[in-house]
């Protein structure tokens, strides 16, 4: 497949009620163990990646080093890649469509883009994050790639969970956006209460994203409440580590 065949491709994973579900990685390895056991696409973690080479989360993983490990990791798989961009490296429209092309370039085929300030408070004002999303679709078009943005909000993520519901109305607006804009898919990690997961769904003209994490264990139970995609974040790595100094563990004793 064509790298924009790639992007249709994965776009057409995206289904209501069956979501595709991404076991998040953070190296050509791994990409590869997914797709020899059968997954559809993978899917980068900016918190795994960053710490698996020594980094912490947030940007602080260098670019260029960045964009070494995702061409590496596209080139050892056939399957989709879809990487984890956190703020897009940049704050400004243009600069974060100058990185989102040379992420394509290095073979990606989509991004999870946040509206989180990395390295600041707060997120992205509606109307600056939908002018990024903007940008970086254009950019994508003019290198002929269909990239799949899924458009992240931090609303919820390491939020007091009491606040959710009331978050909901700005959730909707964000969505309302970011769709305007050019995005493909709206992610919202942190939310784990399924019937205010629901109403985002019901609410939402885009496929929805959510996040397995905390009372979300079982991909059924969120393919019930209409999700499209089901991603693992950092929990697949810290399981690795965990199982590695395990193992460690066992023969030295």
């Amino acid at each position: 497949m064509s790298q924009a065949e790639k992007a249709s491709r994965f776009a057409d994973l995206h289904q209501k009620g069956n979501p595709v579900v991404l076991y998040n990685i953070w190296d050509a390895g791994g990409a590869q163990a997914l797709a020899k056991a059968g997954a559809p696409a993978v899917a980068t973690g900016s918190w795994s990646m960053a710490a698996a080479h020594g980094y912490g989360d947030g940007e602080a993983l260098p670019l260029d080093f960045f964009l070494n490990i995702v061409e590496r990791i596209c080139a050892s798989v056939d399957v989709p890649v879809t990487v984890d961009f956190e703020g897009g490296y940049a704050t400004e429209p243009a600069e974060v469509a100058q990185n989102a092309r040379k992420m394509i370039r290095a073979g990606a085929i989509g991004i999870n883009f946040e509206d989180r300030i990395v390295k600041g408070e707060g997120l992205h004002s509606i109307e600056a994050q939908a002018a990024r999303i903007k940008a970086i679709k254009a950019a994508a078009a003019d290198e002929g790639v269909p990239l799949f943005l899924n458009a992240r909000t931090d609303l919820f993520l390491g939020t007091d969970p009491a606040t959710h519901e009331s978050s909901l109305a700005e959730a909707r607006e964000r969505e309302a956006a970011y769709a305007e804009a050019g995005a493909d898919c709206f992610f919202i990690p942190g939310l784990t209460e399924t019937a205010l997961i629901s109403r985002v769904v019901d609410a939402a003209t885009l496929p929805v994203n959510v996040m397995m994490i905390g009372d979300l264990t079982s991909v059924k139970d969120v393919a019930a409440l209409g999700v499209s995609r089901a991603s693992f974040g950092p929990a697949p790595f810290i399981q690795f580590l965990a199982d590695f100094k395990k193992a460690y563990a066992g023969v030295v004793s």
